[in-house]
């Protein structure tokens, strides 16, 4: 049986170092950018937003008028100026509301109006009329809307500040007791010790089919990948129908023959199949989510749009960068609309607790624009300023910036001549340049026809199309 003379390509130095050099660079791109996003979300903290709402009306003690919501606003003040993790927002219980429902803040701590009232009856002489006094409560409010993560940080926080103020006022109870000089038993003493009720409460309640308040950022995270797939699978058949590539379906190969055509009308052709396809994967992501998996959803139809026009301009996007890199862009595409986009997205940790690298990057990344615009869709009745206008014209701006490059860089190539396989008739700077060995006019091996670029093009040996392609 006759063996091979060429030797093996694992022996070629070239293989390996260029292949160890991408996968050394990706591996820790990837994991510099994941990791480093989300390693340290309590360090990063800073200016998380948190309501803080004052409807104490006060009470009347002593022949004198006490607010105690009042002091325990002005203690939160005083203790936020050494600690910036915590932007505390003094706002009316309607607004608090308002900007729970929008995603505006994380949560919120709510100081009621029998405050004041409830505090002073516990250090008054005389028991309550029904023989016992009502504690006083504060609320802390949690979203869960806005991102698990700062919900939950957002609720320490809040919880932190009320078991300080409860300790606060319980030393203020103990020396009205002691000043009394009424004997407590051992019980009172540690109830007036902290006084204070602190209840938790859902202040923007979800579905519960709703993944906790994460299942916007999976759905957006669902159209971004479905739009890189759906630009690689139009990039592959766009060039497989023009010849420029095979298809391989087990032992068969099929290949059409080339059709030489610009880079222009071949970037035109694949973003027109790529808003095709954008409508059936956008149906099929809804019914999937929605129908299917019985995901909690309003506004569907709305929901059917902003799916369809997501997948198209990430797809147009991933497109323009094929165009313009080559097999490059398609790892480009990944870093940008995945690498890069899933740390700054905000909607696992929040921006406030990342690193100000990522802060930055979140200011452009499209996936945070997105899962803005669906926690719009899906949480918050798809009100405009809860970040669904903003998602909008994020996606109107990346749409024409692709559009622009994608067909700027295309048309300097052709202007150029650099089209992905010679046309017939090239001139032989561009057989030169292909080094083809046996073309007339360059020394070739005996014995050999020669090969022209124009039959490379028309059909000639596939790893020639392959590499110009």
């Amino acid at each position: 049986m006759p063996q091979s003379t060429h030797p093996s390509v694992l022996r070629q130095p070239r293989l390996w170092v260029g292949t160890g050099l991408i996968a050394a660079v990706v591996s820790m791109l990837f994991a510099l950018l994941y990791v480093g996003g989300n390693v340290n979300p309590k360090g990063n903290l800073h200016d998380l937003p948190v309501a803080l709402v004052n409807a104490d009306a006060g009470s009347d003690a002593g022949g004198r008028h006490v607010n105690m919501g009042e002091q325990i606003v002005a203690g939160i003040q005083k203790a936020a100026k050494g600690d910036k993790s915590i932007d505390w927002q003094i706002v009316t219980r309607q607004e608090a509301d308002k900007r729970l429902g929008r995603g505006k803040v994380f949560g919120a701590l709510v100081i009621p109006q029998d405050f004041s009232a409830t505090v002073t009856a516990l250090g008054a002489p005389q028991p309550a009329p029904q023989g016992k006094a009502a504690p006083p409560t504060l609320t802390v409010l949690t979203n869960q809307s806005a991102g698990s993560i700062g919900s939950s940080m957002s609720s320490q926080a809040a919880q932190k500040a009320a078991h300080a103020a409860s300790a606060q006022i319980g030393q203020e109870l103990l020396k009205q007791a002691a000043a009394q000089k009424t004997p407590l038993p051992t019980a009172a003493q540690l109830k007036l010790a902290d006084p204070v009720t602190v209840t938790v409460a859902d202040g923007h309640p979800v579905g519960s089919r709703s993944a906790l308040g994460l299942s916007a950022f999976y759905y957006a995270l669902v159209l971004v990948v479905c739009g890189m797939l759906g630009a690689n699978l139009v990039n592959s058949q766009v060039d497989t129908a023009l010849g420029y590539l095979h298809t391989d379906y087990g032992p068969v190969r099929k290949r059409e023959p080339v059709r030489h055509t610009s880079r222009v009308r071949t970037l035109a052709i694949g973003m027109a199949l790529m808003l095709g396809i954008s409508l059936v994967m956008g149906t099929l992501v809804e019914v999937a989510t929605v129908t299917i998996l019985d995901m909690d959803a309003s506004h569907l139809g709305l929901l059917w749009l902003y799916s369809v026009a997501t997948i198209a301009v990430v797809g147009i996007g991933s497109l323009a960068l094929f165009a313009a890199f080559g097999t490059p862009g398609m790892l480009l595409a990944t870093i940008v609309f995945v690498a890069m986009a899933v740390p700054s997205s905000g909607a696992t940790v929040p921006l406030q607790a990342l690193p100000g690298f990522f802060r930055g990057l979140a200011e452009f990344e499209p996936l945070r624009q997105i899962t803005e615009g669906m926690r719009a869709i899906l949480y918050y009745g798809a009100q405009a300023d809860a970040g669904l206008s903003r998602a909008w014209a994020s996606m109107g701006i990346a749409l024409v910036a692709a559009l622009v490059f994608g067909f700027a860089v295309t048309r300097l190539y052709d202007r150029r001549g650099l089209h992905r396989i010679p046309r017939p008739g090239a001139e032989g700077g561009s057989e030169a340049a292909a080094g083809t060995p046996g073309t007339p006019g360059t020394p070739g091996t005996p014995g050999t026809p020669g090969t022209s670029a124009a039959s490379v093009a028309s059909g000639g040996p596939e790893a020639a199309a392959n590499a110009t392609a």
